[in-house]
């Protein structure tokens, strides 16, 4: 069983990642083994986010705050608001706007190692290192 706490996360350097317009708390990671990683993200009021993840599937539940998302491949525009959920699941090229501070609980699939940042395209690297192996009691 794992168990981790969100403060005690935010406090800890290593898995508590902020870049341009964001701060991640990364509570499962790839070497957790769980197939997933499992974040709390904050977008910040003002933020506008051009993000295309090639090598990831995510999933977002919106908490708290407010804004839009963009799918630049239809034009579409959606509201962000608490409990709406969004799902990335064809690799969608988009733009999150923060119009209040959003904070959010983010799936992401492969499971990211834990220092990932976005790239000149909006994409999380692509993890080549090897999969984890398994704990003796598995």
């Amino acid at each position: 069983m794992i168990v981790r706490k969100l403060k005690e996360i935010r406090q800890n350097g290593d898995k508590n990642i902020k870049s341009d317009g964001w701060e991640s708390a990364r509570l499962l990671l790839k070497d957790d083994g769980m197939g997933f990683s499992f974040h709390v993200t904050t977008l910040y009021t003002g933020a506008e986010l051009h993000m295309h993840y090639q090598n990831h599937l995510e999933s977002v539940l919106i908490l708290k705050g407010k804004g839009t998302i963009e799918d630049l491949g239809t034009g579409e525009t959606h509201e962000l608001k608490p409990g709406v959920m969004y799902a990335l699941n064809n690799h969608d090229k988009h733009i999150v706007r923060v119009e209040n501070e959003i904070l959010c609980a983010c799936v992401f699939n492969p499971p990211v190692t834990g220092r990932e940042v976005h790239d000149e395209s909006g994409a999380y690297p692509a993890d080549t290192s090897e999969e984890r192996e398994p704990a003796l009691s598995e």
